[in-house]
């Protein structure tokens, strides 16, 4: 009897232990996985990005400067590799999104173009993807972190391989905000 009672200690120690181990390499999985789908929007809205200047282009032929700008933001964008840094580099390209669009306000025949009004909408629907998944990803690394912080889990941290994960922030306020795409 005694031999029973001891063998179903260790097996509940042993539940236990799978059980806190498993629950931190979910939520590191999840995390990863949340972050993907932030790169997976990203590269969404970066592969528009050609073709809503490709198309300003032929109305605004004289405005080089500001297709130069999100040209080289979108390349910043598509190299960005740590959190911090994709961040930044998507601040920027929202900028240099700001300032194409400012650009295609002044063509009244850009904004009446329907391959240009396809490509806004398809533009503030990935906007709008992009602000979803930042969202997922910031809830997934508040529930990792939380787990690694808070007690039993924190015991299991180190033996899962799992430390804690910095969240998306956008540094500048006004790129908190999705360029403006009505028009």
């Amino acid at each position: 009897m005694k031999t029973l009672v001891i063998l179903g200690l260790i097996a509940l120690v042993v539940i236990f232990f799978v059980t806190q181990y498993n629950r931190l390499i979910r939520l590191k999985i999840t995390v990863e996985e949340a972050w993907a789908q932030i790169e997976v929007q990203l590269k969404r809205r970066a592969d528009l990005i050609p073709n809503l200047v490709e198309t300003v282009k032929g109305y605004a032929k004289h405005e080089q400067s500001t297709f130069d700008a999100v040209v080289a933001a979108r390349a910043k964008a598509t190299t960005a590799s740590s959190v911090a840094d994709t961040a930044a580099a998507d601040g920027a390209l929202t900028q240099a999104l700001r300032g194409l669009l400012a650009v295609a306000e002044a063509y009244p025949d850009l904004k009446a173009s329907a391959n240009f009004a396809a490509l806004q909408d398809e533009l503030a629907t990935t906007e709008n993807k992009v602000a979803f998944s930042r969202q997922f990803y910031n809830d997934t690394v508040r529930s990792l972190n939380t787990a690694i912080k808070t007690i039993p889990t924190s015991f299991f941290a180190g033996l899962a391989k799992v430390s804690e994960r910095e969240f998306y922030e956008v540094e500048d306020p006004q790129d908190r905000n999705a360029p403006n795409v009505k028009f």
